[in-house]
């Protein structure tokens, strides 16, 4: 096992978890107690957490007696297994080999703690407060046209391991096995809400009338908004871009122009909607085991997504300045220009659900394309009034 004591601090140069290994500790007591008294990366490393936010972490599951300590096994050991396996995508035996555990026990402690934070998930979600996003209200180009939005939609498609029987509605349009995975994401990188388990074949339009209309459904605060791309549509709670409308993300000076108003409107609206790729990717970066075909019931499969939501949030709650966090905050145009293409067009969204039944009158449907145009023209004169000098 590489060494814990090594002095340094979970900085953003560490992405990828450090491979241990295997049988070096006497078992698994002795290495997760190596762990939480070495320094505060090995916890980074191993338990894709610090110490205190791991230990604040068992104390809320036994609290809500959730979990208990064995006569063989501690609450600590039993998250330590849990979130080694998922922090590191780890299969039973590998994990075997270092927690010097049977296969049962591993299995059957992964799946304790699965299911005790599942139970509580709900309280790690919590819808958008009332005041304007600091990431809006700081920024000239997003503020006040953005002002009523409180962050972004969008799915996402984690592999998924099903039947063959059952694999037909699950592949999606590469022909993939995939499940849709719903989120709506504030612009500090919380997850306000997901919605795990929708087929691969599902469109984002079919899985947010899901979300809209469950019982533990997705709710938008009163005279607020969440942004999505066209594949939404523009409707009352949810701003979408203009759709087959180019624009180009690069808008430094000496770089192209945007040409009118809705050309602006979308390359805005893009370079602050990208807080779900930045979400999903600090998620993703922590939990690689979302990255691969877990090998467990589809049901385990879906809670896996909850589950590691549910941490996210956790984390950035007892330590908003985590390292992972602090490596995908950054929402300026400059560094988000980086990572995204350089042109984009907005896809036309295909109408094939017309027949869902979404709870919205027509006289909503057309205030929000109203709000829309309204935006699109004061950014638009606003920026015409500086002379172009940057968006």
């Amino acid at each position: 096992m590489e060494s814990c004591d090594d002095g340094k601090d979970g900085g953003s140069e560490n992405l990828m978890p450090k491979a241990l290994s295997p049988g070096v500790a006497s078992g698994g007591a002795k290495f997760v107690d190596e762990v939480l008294n070495g320094q505060d990366e090995c916890c980074l490393d191993n338990f894709r957490m610090d110490k205190n936010v791991f230990y604040k972490l068992c104390h809320v599951l036994q609290s809500r007696g959730l979990l208990r300590h064995t006569n063989r096994i501690k609450i600590e050991e039993q998250l330590a297994i849990f979130l080694f396996i998922i922090g590191h995508n780890l299969r039973t035996r590998a994990v075997q080999e270092l927690f010097r555990y049977s296969g049962e026990t591993i299995s059957r402690h992964f799946n304790n703690v699965l299911n005790a934070i599942t139970a509580i998930s709900l309280d790690f979600f919590h819808p958008p407060g009332s005041d304007v996003p600091q990431e809006v209200l700081g920024n000239p180009k997003f503020y006040p046209y953005f002002k009523d939005c409180v962050g972004a939609v969008d799915c996402i498609q984690f592999p998924v391991m099903v039947a063959v029987d059952e694999q037909g509605p699950f592949r999606n349009k590469n022909g993939l096995l995939m499940q849709n995975v719903l989120a709506a994401c504030s612009f500090d990188l919380k997850f306000h809400y997901v919605l795990a388990g929708w087929e691969g074949s599902a469109s984002e339009l079919r899985v947010l009338h899901s979300a809209l209309t469950r019982r533990n459904n997705l709710q938008v605060p009163e005279g607020r908004y969440y942004l999505v791309d066209t594949k939404y549509a523009n409707l009352p709670g949810f701003l979408s871009p203009y759709q087959d409308v180019p624009y180009h993300l690069n808008g430094l000076p000496g770089d192209h122009h945007p040409q009118d108003e809705k050309e602006l409107f979308n390359q805005r609206h893009s370079l602050l909607r990208n807080a779900t790729n930045r979400s999903f990717g600090a998620l993703k970066a922590r939990f690689p085991i979302l990255t691969s075909t877990p090998p467990y019931p589809l049901q385990t499969q879906v809670k896996l997504v909850v589950a590691a939501c549910a941490i996210h949030n956790f984390i950035h709650r007892e330590k908003p300045d985590d390292w992972l966090f602090r490596t995908f905050e950054h929402g300026d145009v400059i560094q988000m220009d980086e990572v995204l293409p350089s042109v984009e067009v907005e896809q036309p969204m295909l109408f094939e659900n017309q027949d869902l039944d979404f709870p919205f009158v027509t006289e909503d449907l057309e205030m929000f394309v109203q709000l829309r145009d309204s935006v699109a023209t004061e950014m638009w004169n606003d920026y015409i009034n500086d002379d172009l000098s940057g968006i």
